[in-house]
């Protein structure tokens, strides 16, 4: 079954190019918002995003504009931009238009849905806050995840954001039932094949779709590759009634390329020179995300920060949508605390003891605050030595530099490299390592020994076997 709006034909010539941008003269009339044109051979494809008068319009190409010439020929498709959704397209990897990357042949479904669709009303949302376990301690504990909320993963170049988003695709195959649904935006080839080889090798392929805007591709196809990853989780959600996980990388190159597309079209940029449009068009991406009485939609997101600037536009728009938000610093990468998550600066709604329970929250706040002491005497520590500080604090010292160890984690994404086996660990154990530190229990124990394993048994273990040999 198809979705098409009923349109008359219409033939145009084009007016003018301008990079991604094309100018289309319609003389019977301009097509409505969001009509898909085809110009040329019909190898172009536009999409129509302004209307300039009664017969010219402007339009974003989805496709390089290469040999495209003024006068070229321009038809109008009939309807928007339309992708396949529905049980044919699990398993696969796809392009912004539902077009198989993957090589296993056309994609097996005969429903196709258009990509622009309205949020749902606030009266059909479902809102009761529920804990989505990772089985990564320092997140779990400190960042509780919203099942049915928008999580963002925050940091700049190179501090691990997709280690920590393929992480957390092979954690939750194994616990989670439902879809899942990658969304990469703005990806290298090289990490979009290395994902799809992962996940094949997992077993989890079966139940996941992934979509793709590569990075070599035009700023149209990064602006709305969400927007179509988002119609295939819907349908999933709203029609097969199922929990979804909506996973996307990197949210940033969408407001990036939202920027190349606003420069061409000739506005006037706003603040740090993004697009005057970037809050409306973030929010149209965004409100769409949520869960509703038939389903839930999960989304976590990496979002890349310009120069570790989180005042950015950007990240401050971001932060807006989001229930939780883990912050991964370079310092704590820099010191090879892996994940680098920073706990001071992350930040989850749900961290309150009516959701996640009086003990949780209570332990959480007590790591938290023994971790801020410590960030405030390293400056003491650095001038005078830790011999200068009181019994007190020299105390405080020992368990904070103790929890930061215990809050790394080997992942199984990354054993190829650090020859480490990947655990996951469930919240109780991570809150009892917790509270064993804080208790003052492994006072004596080589906090090299905490770095790096899952549960604090490990550590137990390990001491154990020193002690005999």
């Amino acid at each position: 079954m198809l979705e098409k709006t009923e349109t008359p034909v219409r033939k145009g010539t084009v007016l003018g190019i301008r990079g991604s941008v094309v100018d289309v003269h319609f003389p019977a009339g301009v097509p409505p918002m969001w009509q898909r044109l085809e110009a040329g051979d019909g190898s172009h494809v536009l999409e129509v995003v302004a209307h300039l008068s009664r017969t010219a319009c402007r339009c974003i190409a989805f496709t390089d504009t290469q040999g495209l010439e003024r006068g070229a020929e321009v038809a109008d498709s009939g309807g928007p931009i339309q992708v396949p959704v529905g049980d044919g397209v699990l398993g696969r990897m796809l392009n912004l238009f539902g077009q198989p990357l993957d090589r296993f042949g056309q994609v097996d479904t005969e429903v196709h849905r258009s990509i622009h669709h309205a949020a749902i009303p606030l009266s059909r949302r479902r809102v009761a806050p529920e804990v989505f376990v990772t089985g990564i301690k320092v997140i779990d504990l400190l960042v509780p995840l919203e099942r049915g909320g928008t999580a963002g993963l925050f940091g700049g170049a190179g501090v691990g954001k997709t280690v920590v988003i393929t992480e957390l695709i092979h954690n939750m195959m194994g616990q989670y039932r439902g879809v899942s649904i990658f969304c990469g935006i703005g990806e290298r080839c090289r990490e979009a094949e290395e994902l799809y080889r992962t996940m094949s090798e997992a077993g989890v392929l079966p139940n996941t779709v992934l979509v793709f805007g590569q990075m070599n591709e035009p700023p149209g196809v990064r602006f709305r590759v969400g927007h179509a990853a988002l119609t295939m989780a819907e349908y999933f959600r709203d029609d097969c009634r199922q929990d979804v996980l909506l996973l996307i990388d990197n949210i940033f190159r969408f407001i990036q390329a939202g920027t190349e597309i606003s420069g061409m079209m000739g506005r006037i940029p706003s603040r740090v020179g993004y697009q005057p449009t970037l809050v409306t068009e973030l929010a149209e991406l965004e409100e769409r995300i949520c869960t509703t009485v038939y389903g839930s939609m999960t989304s976590i997101q990496a979002v890349y920060v310009p120069a570790d600037d989180f005042t950015d536009p950007a990240a401050s728009a971001t932060f807006s949508h989001l229930s939780a938000s883990v912050v991964l610093s370079r310092q704590r990468a820099a010191q090879g605390f892996y994940p680098a998550v920073d706990p001071l600066q992350s930040r989850s709604k749900l961290l309150h003891p009516h959701v996640v329970g009086s003990r949780h929250y209570r332990i959480a706040r007590e790591v938290r605050r023994v971790l801020a002491e410590y960030l405030e005497l390293q400056d003491i520590i650095a001038m005078l030595g830790i011999e200068e500080l009181s019994e007190a604090d020299r105390l405080t010292v020992n368990r904070a530099r103790r929890l930061e160890r215990f809050l790394t984690q080997p992942f199984f994404t990354t054993e190829q490299f650090t020859g480490r086996r990947g655990v996951m660990v469930g919240i109780e154990q991570t809150l009892e390592g917790c509270e064993r530190i804080l208790s003052d229990e492994f006072k004596e124990v080589p906090e090299q020994t905490l770095y790096m394993i899952g549960t604090i048994e490990e550590a137990t273990g390990a001491v154990e076997n020193s002690s005999s040999q």
